[in-house]
């Protein structure tokens, strides 16, 4: 007759295994986002944003407390490349 607790073994490591794969995929995408939880349901506005801070500080999260911006900003801007034909 074989010991109930013989099935412990492999549930305890299919729960390790699981929970290290969860913990590393966690991982790997809050590096991507600048130690920061992902987002979810952007629109025009959120993404307009996020292009905004990118030109401002090079990171689609990252944010400055400084009030005046990079000289390169005044002409970085989206708009004006496309219409200075």
């Amino acid at each position: 007759m074989p010991v109930p607790w013989e099935a412990l073994i492999p549930f305890g490591l299919l729960t390790v295994m699981f929970g290290v794969t969860g913990t590393g995929f966690n991982m790997v995408r809050r590096g991507a986002n600048d130690g920061k939880p992902p987002r979810y349901g952007l629109d025009e506005w959120d993404e307009m944003l996020m292009e905004r801070d990118r030109r401002l500080t090079g990171s689609l999260r990252g944010q400055k407390s400084d009030t005046k911006p990079p000289e390169n900003f005044a002409t970085s801007s989206t708009w004006y490349a496309k219409n200075q034909h």
